[in-house]
């Protein structure tokens, strides 16, 4: 039965009813997503629908695309799957994937030898097949246990899902990195439909409902209120509680243990382990060996596999396997494979096991598993473990290690090194190799937390040895620049290694690289300049290859962005995978030193070509910086039509790595101080390092204190304005870096001059001039302009030569809201009522709504109306309206929207009231709700 699900279900029918589709389905383990889906698939409005399933386990393989596959093998099934002639020979590509579809598919197309481009043909082939087999709903249940290659097939699918397809994925949100189930920001295409559906526990009704329709009548509410207590109204445990209950003679035991006692912890309830016992004792000696037997196996398993670890003859494995089905124990997971339903039922049995009655299974597991062609080292290395191999679980381990670096997931890679390292008893020799093949893995990844942990508990390890010390600090130090609040730290560390790899020169010119990287924290240029130097020596001597790509991949973006004028040649290509993924490095590096410095349209093609070839390289890292890149680019150059949910998307995935997340916080930030939401400005700008800029990348610390000032300016707080500019001018003075002061001076000069400060900024945009001099900074250069308009403007002399000239330069960047703030300076200093009204048009059409409003305010203060259209809006809301409906559902009071859009009180009131008229609302919070 399905209680407490309704409406979820209600919502999944209605947008999967028409396709293409989308639906996500989340929540923690036991609240019921795969019931959900099960009754999902049942439903007659889906009755149309090929239904295929695939599932992820626990302890996958470094192997690829599993679930998908055996989702698409579900269409051996039907009759006619889909006619062969429909076709094209891609689809030939999963003949060897699929033998048992190989009469319907095309053969199998000559390899290319390129890995990229059968992987390519793979997903082309998944996605025609799918569509020659619709209508259809895919479903991929437990999408947190996946593969990255499953991740990046759905990715490809979800791209452009073909229009007959429904896709339902379930997954728990917290047993997914950063909260993402694809492992990267996903937007549906604009034809598809798409839901996220968020499974919360039952209420205390939901827990009485269901509790009644299980035991068969209405039970007391001091016992459902106990059972909600004890299950945290989750379905599973309660369903299995209760069954428990319901098959124990004389009726209710309200005062039974498996009523009384508290879940002990998350992943296996108390309750839920007591009633797989009662369940258990209620089967014979057989049944309970076979139950066994699949928990320690772990994933569903055939019936010969079930009878080898078992020790069950072919007839008494039969026997118990029907008993154990009868009575709820295993379930028939998929046609003649049999596992538990959920992992907490399984591990509830695992639990119910003696030590040595454990490992004597798992070594009867192993025995299976060698057998199969290619053995699943995961499983292999897991079940050694526990048996107590150390020997061969280390092997194991590492060989799976290895082969998920080998498919590209870096994830499982550094998770299994982790485990390994953590064993005490792990010889020396054994603990230097993995440890610096952890730091070699691990930095190239997106979870630089966990490893960097485990790596500082190693350099306090005495059997790590002196000659791996230096190699593993150093891998150390590159994962702590990109953390928040730990740069330094990370500084520190890879200058110790330099001393400590006197015989690694290779690895002493990549330490060297990264501390003359110019933009992390507050240390003076002229500071940097032996390890520039050192690095300019090396790069000398260091022929054409993998070495060599990744020193330029610092080197040549830090003359980029500290304006060196010389043209800097970016190589074409690159042998090698290593280097290959360096060039992507390079590629992306120089595109975010174009954006610092306001070399946008060359930012634009790098960064094409970077985030290309590292989606074809596997460089998450690379991929992650770029993406954060492109989303400030795309700020600069005005493409602002859903910059703010892409970027949300960005910051929710790559939370953890501070040159990621912290562009990423400032590009939410300048938005909405466009926008005048001032408290989400200030929010937003405070996950940019502006409060510890020796801790952060000062260029984006930079152009925070712009957006900050800028909006504490436009707010009144001028002494607060006048503060963050004088911070933000303190730091690039210390740097010594005024290439990256572009969104900065004018900001400031407007702060001081407000503040009668004049002569103060005449001496910062002097300052400004002799810092650029002999620079490439064609951003601070448009703003030494600006700069100079305001100072002429501001002393009664002629100031539009200087206005029109920074929006010709702005214009030129391009970057189209810096060219209309200059411009609307040009429209004050002597344009026109027309070129003003087309300013706030300007300015609306990029989504700077306070800037817009703002324009409109200087028409009424000319005495000119402004009017936004003719016609009458009827029950629809007004444009005006609306950005008073936008400012309401933030929960702004009327005074506050009156601020921001340049109206009186009044006027906002008589606007809030048609809203709540046009809304039928009938309060201001009714329409928060």
């Amino acid at each position: 039965m399905l209680v407490g699900r309704e409406q979820e279900l209600g919502d999944l029918i209605a947008v999967l009813s028409a396709r293409p589709a989308v639906a996500m389905i989340e929540g923690e383990a036991g609240v019921g997503k795969s019931r959900l889906a099960g009754e999902l698939i049942a439903q007659p409005d889906l009755a149309g629908l090929r239904i295929l399933t695939g599932y992820c386990q626990p302890l996958r393989e470094p192997f690829p695309f599993g679930p998908v596959l055996e989702a698409v093998d579900g269409l051996r099934g039907y009759t006619h799957p889909f006619q062969r002639a429909r076709l094209s020979p891609v689809t030939g590509m999963l003949r060897d994937l699929l033998p048992e579809l190989s009469e319907h598919l095309p053969q199998s197309p000559a390899p290319t030898g390129d890995p990229q481009a059968e992987r390519h043909r793979l997903f082309r082939a998944v996605r025609e097949v799918l569509a020659a087999a619709g209508p259809a709903l895919l479903l991929i249940e437990d999408l947190h246990w996946s593969d990255e290659g499953t991740r990046n097939l759905l990715s490809f699918l979800l791209s452009n899902p073909p229009s007959n397809l429904a896709v339902v994925l379930s997954y728990r949100r917290e047993e997914v990195a950063g909260g993402v189930p694809l492992g990267r920001a996903y937007r549906p295409p604009p034809r598809a439909g798409s839901i996220v559906v968020r499974l919360r526990p039952l209420t205390l009704g939901h827990v009485r409902t269901l509790a009644s329709c299980i035991l068969g009548g209405a039970v007391p509410l001091d016992f459902a209120t106990r059972l909600y207590e004890r299950t945290a109204g989750l379905p599973f445990v309660i369903e299995e509680t209760l069954r428990a209950v319901r098959s124990s003679a004389g009726g209710l035991p309200l005062d039974g243990a498996a009523a009384r006692r508290l879940l002990e912890n998350a992943e296996v309830p108390v309750l839920l382990r007591e009633a797989m016992a009662e369940r258990l004792a209620s089967l014979s000696g057989d049944a309970i060996a076979l139950a066994q037997a699949v928990a320690v196996l772990g994933t569903p398993a055939t019936l010969e596999h079930l009878r080898e670890v078992s020790g069950l003859g072919d007839e008494r494995c039969r026997t118990a396997l029907g008993a154990a089905l009868d009575r709820g124990v295993l379930h028939e997971i998929d046609e003649c494979v049999y596992g538990y339903r959920h992992a907490l039922a399984r591990q509830a049995v695992y639990a119910t096991m003696a030590g040595y009655e454990r490992r004597r299974l798992h070594v009867r597991v192993i025995d299976v598993l060698r057998r199969l062609d290619p053995p699943p080292l995961v499983r292999l290395a897991d079940h050694s473990r526990q048996a107590g191999l150390t020997e061969d679980a280390l092997r194991y381990g590492e060989a799976a290690a290895d082969a998920a670096v080998q498919v590209g997931d870096i994830a499982t890679a550094t998770h299994l090194l982790q485990r390994l390292l953590n064993d005490p008893g792990l010889p020396a020799g054994d603990v230097d190799r993995l440890a610096i093949k952890l730091g070699e893995i691990a930095h190239t990844g997106l979870d630089q937390r966990d490893p960097s942990t485990t790596l500082k508990r190693l350099l306090d390890d005495p059997r790590l040895s002196a000659a791996a010390r230096g190699e593993v600090r150093l891998f150390l130090g590159w994962m702590l620049i990109r953390q928040a609040e730990a740069l330094d730290e990370g500084r520190a560390a890879i200058a110790k290694a330099v001393d400590e790899l006197e015989d690694r020169p290779d690895l002493v010119a990549r330490a060297i690289a990264s501390l003359a990287l110019p933009y992390l924290g507050t240390t003076p240029l002229a500071r940097l300049h032996p390890w520039t130097q050192r690095l300019k020596v090396a790069l000398k001597s260091v022929p054409e290859g993998e070495l060599r790509m990744s020193l330029l991949a610092n080197y040549l973006p830090s003359l980029v962005t500290v304006g060196d004028p010389g043209a800097v040649r970016v190589p074409g290509q690159a042998s090698g995978l290593g280097a290959q993924r360096h060039l992507a490095r390079l590629r992306c590096n120089l595109a975010d030193s174009c954006v610092c410095t306001g070399r946008y349209e060359q930012a634009r093609h790098l960064l094409r070509d970077g985030l290309h070839l590292a989606a074809q390289v596997g460089a998450t890292f690379v991929t992650s910086t770029g993406q954060a890149t492109q989303a400030r680019l795309d700020w600069v150059l005005g493409h602002w039509e859903g910059l703010d949910e892409r970027t949300l998307q960005l910051l929710e995935e790559y939370r953890d790595l501070l040159p990621v997340a912290s562009e990423l916080s400032l590009v939410l930030g300048w938005l909405a101080t466009a926008r005048g939401e001032w408290e989400q400005a200030e929010s937003w700008l405070a996950g940019t390092g502006i409060a510890v800029p020796q801790e952060s990348i000062i260029p984006v610390v930079l152009s925070a204190f712009a957006a900050r000032a800028r909006a504490r300016l436009a707010r009144g707080e001028r002494e607060l304005a006048v503060t963050d500019v004088e911070r933000g001018l303190h730091v690039a003075r210390t740097k010594g870096v005024w290439a990256w002061t572009g969104e900065l001076v004018p900001v400031a000069v407007e702060a001081l001059l407000e503040s009668g400060r004049a002569e103060e900024a005449r001496t910062l945009l002097a300052e400004l001039e002799r810092g650029l001099a002999g620079r490439h900074a064609p951003l601070a250069a448009a703003a030494v302009r600006m700069a100079g308009g305001q100072l002429a403007q501001a002393a009664g002399d002629p100031a539009a030569a200087h206005f029109e000239e920074a929006r010709r330069l702005y214009e030129e960047l391009p970057a189209p809201y810096y060219a209309a703030l200059a411009a609307e300076r040009l429209m004050l200093s002597g344009g026109s009522v027309e070129e003003l009204a087309e300013l706030g048009d300007t300015f609306a059409a990029l989504g700077a709504t306070y800037d817009a409003e703002r324009c409109r305010h200087h028409l009424r203060t000319l005495g000119v109306s402004v009017r936004r259209g003719r016609r009458g809006y009827g029950d629809t809301l007004s444009p005006r309206e609306q950005d008073v409906a936008r400012l309401l559902a933030t929960g702004r009071t009327n005074r506050e929207i009156a601020g921001m859009l340049f109206l009186s009180p009044r006027t906002v009131e008589t606007h809030v009231a048609r809203i709540l008229q046009k809304l039928g609302k009938h309060s201001r919070t009714e329409l928060l709700k």
